[in-house]
This record gives C-alpha cells, sequence and structure tokens, in this order.
C-alpha cells in the first residue's frame, strides 16, 4: 500500500498522540511501527505522480532546436534560447530532457571536428580486443609527423566529452565558448582513469611526434592529469613541451607529491588563467608554489577557457619565439603576465 504525502503531515501528531494514550510504550516498539510505516511509503512513485515518460527525440530537429550561424542554440520556431524548465513542477522530467539532449549535443561536436576540423576519432587500447573496454581520441592527420607543432587539449571532469569545455555553454551560449574548436582551428591555422588517460596517449601518441614545440591547453582536472602526467614522464614532457596553458586548473602539486624540479619547470614553462572578476591577465595570489596564476577575466570556471583564449595564443607564441632564439622562456613570459602591473 502506498501512502501519499499529506498522510505524512499527520505523523508526529499520530505518534506524540499513542504516547499520551499509553503512558510511554515501549521505545522498541515505536520505532518498529514507524518504520513498518516508512517501508509503506514509496518515494519514487509519489514522484513519478502525474510525470510523463521520459521518451524524448534523438536528434536536434526533433527537440525543434539548431545552431545558428553564430554558433548559438536557437529554437527553429521561436528563435528562443533553450528552455529548461519546459515543464513547471517536473524538475526530474526537466533534467532527463536536458540530459538526452546533452548526449545529442556530443554527438553533434564529435561531427563537427571530423567535418570542421578535419580530426581522425582514434580507438584506445590500440592493441584492445572485441570484447575490451575501449575509448577513444581525436588527432590530426599529421600529429605525430609535423616537425614544428602539437598542441593538445585536455578537457575536465563531469559529463564533458571530447572536442568540449562545458556542455552547458555550448547549450545556454555558443560553439566557440563551449566547444574545443576555436582552438583546435587555430591551431590548425599557424586523452582507466583521466590520470592513466593522459599517461597512455603521452606513451603512444605525444611522445612519437615529431613537432619541436608542444603545447598543452588543460582545463580544471585537465590541469591535475597533466600534473600527473609530469610526475611519471618529467624527463620526457620536459623535454618535449614548450609550455602549458592552464585554465582554472584543479591541480595541487603538494597533495599530488609534484616534486621540486617539476615545481621550478612549471614556474617557468606554465601559467594558469583563473577565475576572477579581475581584468585578463591580471596577476592572482596563489598560495602554491607552482605556476603562475593569472585572471581569465571572468568568474565563471566554464568560462576560463574561452575567455583567455587570445592570451594563451600569445602565450605560446611567446615561448616558441623564446626557444627558438635561445633565450630564458621566463623572460618573456614574466612581461605578459604582468601587464596589468607597474614594472
Amino acid at each position: 500500500m502506498s501512502i501519499s504525502l499529506s498522510s505524512l503531515i499527520f505523523l508526529p501528531i499520530w505518534i506524540n498522540m499513542a504516547q499520551m494514550q499509553q503512558g510511554g510504550s515501549n521505545e522498541t516498539e515505536q520505532t518498529a511501527a514507524l518504520k513498518d510505516l516508512l517501508s509503506r511509503i514509496d518515494l519514487d512513485e509519489l514522484m513519478k505522480k502525474d510525470e510523463p515518460p521520459f521518451d524524448f527525440p534523438d536528434t536536434l530537429e526533433g527537440f525543434e532546436y539548431a545552431f545558428n550561424e553564430k554558433g548559438q542554440l536557437r529554437h527553429i520556431k521561436t528563435g528562443e534560447p533553450f528552455v529548461f524548465n519546459y515543464r513547471e513542477d517536473l524538475h526530474r522530467w526537466n533534467q532527463k530532457r536536458y540530459e538526452a539532449l546533452g548526449e545529442i549535443i556530443t554527438r553533434y561536436v564529435y561531427e563537427l571536428l571530423e567535418s570542421d576540423c578535419n580530426l581522425k576519432k582514434i580507438s584506445i587500447p590500440v592493441d584492445a580486443t572485441e570484447s575490451e573496454p575501449k575509448s577513444f581520441i581525436f588527432m590530426s592527420e599529421d600529429a605525430l609527423t609535423n616537425p614544428q607543432k602539437l598542441m593538445v587539449l585536455i578537457h575536465g571532469s563531469g559529463v564533458v566529452r571530447a572536442g568540449q569545455w562545458a556542455r552547458r555553454l555550448i547549450i545556454n551560449e555558443d560553439l566557440d565558448s563551449g566547444t574545443q574548436i576555436p582552438f583546435i582551428k587555430r591551431a590548425m591555422d599557424e586523452n582507466g582513469s583521466p590520470e592513466e588517460h593522459a599517461v597512455y596517449v603521452w606513451d603512444h601518441f605525444i611522445a612519437q611526434a615529431s613537432a619541436e614545440n608542444v603545447f598543452f591547453v588543460a582545463h580544471s582536472y585537465g590541469g591535475l592529469a597533466f600534473v600527473e602526467l609530469m610526475i611519471q614522464r618529467e624527463a620526457d614532457v620536459k623535454s618535449k613541451v614548450t609550455a602549458v596553458a592552464l585554465t582554472d586548473s584543479v591541480h595541487n602539486v603538494w597533495h599530488q607529491e609534484a616534486g621540486k624540479t617539476i615545481r621550478e619547470w612549471m614556474r617557468e614553462n606554465c601559467c594558469n588563467w583563473v577565475s576572477s572578476s579581475e581584468p585578463l591577465d591580471t596577476s592572482v595570489e596563489s598560495m602554491l608554489p607552482d605556476c603562475p596564476r593569472v585572471s581569465a577575466g571572468t568568474d565563471r570556471h566554464e568560462l576560463t577557457s574561452w575567455k583567455s583564449f587570445p592570451s594563451i595564443f600569445k602565450f605560446f607564441a611567446e615561448a616558441s619565439e623564446a626557444k627558438s632564439s635561445s633565450q630564458k622562456p621566463a623572460l618573456t613570459r614574466r612581461s605578459h603576465r604582468i601587464k596589468h602591473e607597474e614594472l
């Protein structure tokens, strides 16, 4: 038998009256009676009352949404942005609808990576059998043979997938701010646990690359994965990586037990653009003895990669120029980091 929520309102009163009438019954009996009463309450059924089935379209067109010329998701008929509360007082149904749309967005971004960015989807582990679990990465045709540059993008944790910084930004803002596509296109113009994934991709792909300059852009948990990569492959990373741009990274050199030589290398070759209301590139204080921290020009975590986009590529250009001219990388990057400070 199911009990409605209205019955619960009177539950404390019923218990108190029973105690008064019986002159204080045995505590064990009261507990048993209460447990029996609560066991008959089917909360799932209560939540499902009057709730439509979770039967959602499997295409953007089915949802009546499309991306316009600015990369913004808009309703085909009204032109309005995505509405989460499609049905009021049905939060669970609205959330499931949002998740269903998110899966379609993920497939759409994958298609853009292949069609617009000309990337190839590569299954990993490379030697996995048909019955073994697999993952994948995207890479360009010349990723391992280009003798000049290689850029590696590492997204954060959560529901984001390859090619994305934040699904919420893709749905509520636009493709540029929410995906890695601007970084990929810009780079063309001129991957067990995330940590294990990063090491595997390094060993089987990046370490084999011919590029003279390897750059990393790592967002949020991706920064932690990069530090773990450094801990496990320190000498190799130092020999190949020119510069690392972190965006609101959650790494912690103390908790991850990064050694002194790693911390020193990070101070010279990394910069972390963090969420802050200060202007872009303003120096931000840090309690950690690793890389410099500067403002990403936004206090929204998921927007840090997009807002710091121009500064990141300037940072990479300066690092590459300094390396080619045999100057200390810290000298040129220091002038960039203190852009808003007096010399």
